[in-house]
């Protein structure tokens, strides 16, 4: 298996992008009528909350946030999809983010997005980084329509580490001239992981541990 360059990996929400991908698609439905907008609105910030905190059920969490995919025809969830994009995505992409990317892009690594915000919101905005590759939480298809379901390991916490692992069994990579760069203490499982993390405009739980293991913490605002 030959080797490939060193991964440059980053986080999406709250690195790549000033907001929270996953809770501005919530609060896009609610917009749109197409959830009870006080039950929903107060159900997203809360488990947005615990997100934040560290004690999110990701399972509970992918119940109540994947369950609108499964109500809505996939044809009329594309176009939502196209919107979100450019009402809520485009003004909160950072160009200093984009500069990094393509920093790494030049240096001839290979580049990566991982991320627990699921698949049907990411690939877009992952698509206009220019970033082919792509671990995101993926949630089930059948019959070409969702099912509200989780498919597989949620991209979350050690689920990053377990997914990333699926990963590298068909690619050789030095994980150690590998970069991770993230905003969340929730991703410090893969932070120590490779050799080279870094703290992007991190949480305060990730800030003080970055700053006892002399980690990098830069800012992309």
């Amino acid at each position: 298996m030959p080797q490939i360059a060193p991964l440059a990996i980053f986080d999406l929400d709250n690195t790549l992008i000033a907001g929270d991908s996953d809770h501005l698609w919530g609060e896009f439905l609610v917009d749109q009528g197409l959830v009870d907008a006080d039950e929903y609105r107060r159900g997203n910030d809360l488990y947005y909350a615990q997100y934040l905190e560290g004690s999110l059920d990701i399972f509970e969490f992918l119940a109540f946030s994947l369950a609108p995919l499964a109500r809505i025809e996939q044809v009329n969830l594309m176009a939502l999809r196209e919107r979100f994009v450019v009402e809520r995505i485009h003004p909160i992409i950072l160009p200093a983010a984009k500069a990094l990317v393509e920093q790494h892009r030049q240096a001839g690594d290979a580049l990566m997005v991982i991320t627990a915000t699921n698949s049907f919101i990411t690939r877009p905005i992952v698509d206009l980084l220019g970033i082919d590759t792509l671990i995101a939480t993926d949630p089930e298809v059948r019959d070409g329509r969702y099912t509200g379901a989780v498919d597989g390991i949620p991209c979350f916490k050690e689920g990053k580490v377990q997914r990333l692992r699926s990963w590298l069994a068909g690619h050789d990579v030095d994980l150690e001239q590998s970069s991770f760069y993230s905003d969340s203490h929730n991703d410090l499982p893969l932070l120590q992981l490779v050799g080279r993390p870094v703290a992007v405009d991190p949480d305060d739980k990730l800030r003080d541990h970055a700053l006892r293991a002399l980690w990098p913490v830069i800012s992309l605002r």
